[in-house]
Parts: structure tokens; sequence; C-alpha cells
């Protein structure tokens, strides 16, 4: 069973950065690709960052994607927020799959809200 958990969720002040964290359990050798996504209130998720197993990345504009040696994460960062940035983040990954449509990824997390404050 693959098991995909998000971390560093939680409340920003406009013009602040966030780092969020994906780990996926039995992922010991990086087999699989990563995506970030957001969905704000009736909505459809969206594409905000994705970083394939073999280094090539593709990303929206003030996000980054970076895989995290010392944690063992992909983490997805955004610099300059503001409060259109406030949305539940999911992370999701898949063997093969790599892009930006939502629905061929295989496993997601369960969100975590991001809340960024004026």
């Amino acid at each position: 069973q693959v098991q995909v958990v998000e971390s560093g969720g939680g409340s920003a002040q406009a013009g602040d950065s966030v780092r969020l964290s994906c780990a996926v359990s039995g992922d010991t050798k990086n087999s699989f690709n990563v995506a970030w996504f957001r969905q704000f209130a009736g909505k459809e998720r969206e594409f905000v960052a994705a970083l394939a197993r073999s280094g090539v990345s593709s990303v929206k504009e003030r996000a980054t994607i970076s895989r995290d040696n010392a944690k063992n994460t992909v983490d997805l960062q955004i610099t300059s927020l503001n409060v259109e940035d406030t949305a539940v983040y999911y992370c999701a990954v898949d063997r093969i799959f790599f892009g930006s449509d939502a629905s061929r990824y295989d496993y997601w997390g369960q969100g975590i809200q991001v809340t960024v404050s004026s």
C-alpha cells in the first residue's frame, strides 16, 4: 500500500514563503514522479508543480519543487505569498505519469490547508 503524507501546512502572512513536504512510503529509491496541486473552494484541482524521478521539473510562477535528500521528501516552496494562494494543497504520485493532469495520478495525500492573510 502506497501512502502519501503531506506536512508543513498552516497559516502565513502575505509576502512570506511556505515550504510543504511530501513523503511517500516505500519510495526508498525515488521510483515515483511527484506533483503538487491545490484546490480552492468550489473549484477544480489546479496544478502547481511536478518533479519527475529523472529530475525534470515543471512549475508555475513563484513555485519551486525540489527533492530534499536530508529529509527524503519532495518539497514545494511558494514565495511572495498572497491571499489568493489560500487553498488546500495536495501531493500526488505516480510510477509512470508526469504532467499537470490530476486525473492521471494514482496516489494522493489527504491535503493540507495553507491560509495566507494580509
